[in-house]
């Protein structure tokens, strides 16, 4: 991370934490780790809320089996105490209808520090 110290270690704990809790398919405990009043960005709709964005999520989840999604070359592109955003590469694999597939993207998130602790308040994904 460009910038050291308890805050880019917590940002990069929790980045890890978001793609572990990606790959274990528990949209219960994914959804922790997103502010209720997010919005996501994904190449098939725009998603408002948790509540949305927890049905989208899931629904990936069932169209794509086994998947293994993982995030490569971070880049912090703003970190403060309370806001940092962050792009990254992402990459998946899985079985969509029985066939193996895989796909990959970019990604930026916002995160913001709410009660203590970071959530995502918003995520960009495009292929």
């Amino acid at each position: 991370m460009e910038r050291a110290g308890s805050v880019g270690v917590e940002l990069e704990a929790f980045m890890v934490e978001y793609g572990r809790r990606t790959n274990a398919h528990d949209v219960g405990r994914l959804r922790e780790l997103i502010a209720d009043d997010a919005s996501y960005w994904f190449t098939d709709g725009s998603y408002e809320g948790v509540e949305a964005i927890a049905g989208a999520v899931q629904r990936t989840f069932e169209e794509i089996r086994d998947e293994i999604y993982t995030i490569s070359d971070v880049r912090w592109v703003h970190v403060s105490a309370d806001f940092a955003v962050v792009r990254y590469r992402f990459h998946w694999v899985g079985f969509v209808d029985g066939q193996r597939r895989e796909g990959r993207g970019r990604g930026t998130n916002a995160l913001a520090r709410r009660d203590g602790r970071w959530q995502v308040v918003h995520e960009h994904l495009s292929t």
